[in-house]
């Protein structure tokens, strides 16, 4: 009987590890068919992988970070590449965990320049997370390394920065190169063609595999804010200020902010006696017990591009209010976009969604199924065709596949969109009051 009862058991692991290696990991032999194509059309020579490397300030902090590190970690299982990290910072206590095979080379303890390193290690592959237009024109004039511009910005982050000049701007430098991964729909299909720059759509790997996650209940009174809170394009000061109307008619509201503690805010909690209702959390890599009990994640920010924080937020199966980033990939699927910079606005729909608890269980599941198209297999598998064909040299890397095709934005939706930005932008900044439509369309050609 004993006996019986430890067989089944053991049965019943082995079939969760195969269903969990079947549905949520990779489909290997995709990639091993995609590794033997190349190896037999001598496209890979036969004892050689692709060297890539991904060049960083450091994997401790910040979206940017853990996007690359994750990227690793999922393609260091695929025996296609060899990883290479190029790191500005000595290695600090606290990183993200990388795979013990790739090679670390810091150009601080070096005493060497990126160049110095693509040229001695033979890199075949350079994905380049920063916005330096003079280091930009000099790895465009590379002839061995393929550079891949992985922009981790929105046009609007660099408009709220007060840079309105093309020439300027980072844009003008995409112009002139080859291979750009935009992570906005509104910019790839829209707005980088009428501005003469061409480039690929990805999407962000998430933190979390969405079939891995138990979602949250949603039968707290909790709020969250995710992010660095003394960034001033993250307006936490909204999120806060929307919690004195909050606690009126929810007095067991409570709202925490997954961040260091800012002292600037710490101060207006105090100003306005949030103390019981607004928390810190401190700075966390494991945010998972704050999204378990969360019921509503409010994002105020300025701008964002593919927000990590939203992504999370959407796992978990948590609505979220936005504050006019109306043109991220993630914006639809149990977002509430409001747009106005009104910390009462933000109440009014915060107060809707937690006193209605069929609502906010709606939004949740919206939230949930629209993560399904955002996978992490799927992009995983998008980002081994973009540095095939970019080893390769060829331009399959921009034809869209039928799963793509959803991704894509009509001219009117962009208008749209546009248009509530440009409102957005007359309230906020006094330069655009006075600029039409069509203008600010070309703000950037």
């Amino acid at each position: 009987m004993i006996q019986n009862i430890a067989q089944k058991k053991l049965y019943f692991i082995i079939l969760l590890i195969l269903l969990f290696f079947k549905n949520n990991v990779f489909d290997f032999n995709y990639y091993k068919n995609q590794y033997n194509n190349f190896k037999d059309n001598n496209i890979i020579e036969k004892n050689k992988n692709i060297k890539v490397a991904y060049y960083l300030t450091s994997i401790k902090f910040g979206g940017i970070a853990r996007t690359i590190t994750l990227l690793i970690n999922y393609l260091s299982k695929i025996n296609i590449f060899e990883h290479y990290l190029i790191i500005k910072s000595k290695k600090l206590k606290g990183e993200y965990i990388i795979p013990k095979k790739t090679k670390r080379i810091s150009l601080f303890e070096k005493n060497i320049t990126l160049f110095d390193v693509l040229e001695q290690e033979k890199i075949d592959i350079l994905i380049y997370n920063f916005f330096n237009n003079d280091e930009i024109e000099k790895l465009n004039a590379l002839n061995s390394t393929q550079v891949i511009y992985y922009n981790h910005s929105s046009f609007l982050l660099w408009i709220y920065k007060y840079i309105f000049n093309y020439q300027k701007s980072i844009y003008y430098a995409y112009k002139k190169s080859k291979y750009v991964l935009s992570l906005i729909p509104l910019e790839n299909f829209y707005l980088f063609e009428k501005w003469g720059i061409k480039s690929i759509l990805i999407n962000n790997l998430a933190t979390y595999n969405i079939d891995l996650i138990v979602p949250s209940n949603l039968d707290t009174k909790n709020i969250i804010m995710v992010g660095r809170a003394y960034d001033p394009i993250k307006r936490y000061d909204l999120g806060i200020k929307a919690m004195k109307y909050i606690v009126n008619e929810i007095p067991d509201s409570k709202m925490y902010i997954i961040s260091n503690i800012y002292q600037k805010y710490i101060e207006l909690i105090k100003n306005l006696n949030l103390e019981k209702n607004v928390f810190f959390s401190g700075f966390t890599k494991n945010p998972e017990i704050f999204y378990k009990n969360a019921s509503l994640h409010i994002m105020p920010s300025l701008s964002e591009t593919y927000p990590m924080a939203l992504s999370e937020a959407k796992i978990f199966g948590i609505p979220t209010i936005l504050c006019g980033l109306d043109y991220l990939a993630l914006a639809k699927g149990g977002t509430v976009i409001i747009y106005d910079d009104n910390p009462h606005t933000i109440a009014i729909e915060a107060i809707k969604i937690l006193k209605n608890y069929e609502y906010r269980k709606m939004l949740g599941k919206q939230a949930r199924e629209n993560m399904k198209k955002h996978k992490n297999q799927l992009i995983i598998k998008k980002w081994v065709k973009i540095l095939l064909s970019v080893y390769k040299r060829d331009n399959k890397i921009y034809t869209i596949t039928e799963s793509e095709q959803d991704e894509k934005i009509s001219e009117n939706e962009a208008k749209k969109i546009l248009n509530n930005q440009l409102k957005l932008l007359k309230k906020r900044i006094p330069f655009f009051k006075n600029i039409s439509y069509n203008k600010f369309k070309y703000i950037f050609k």
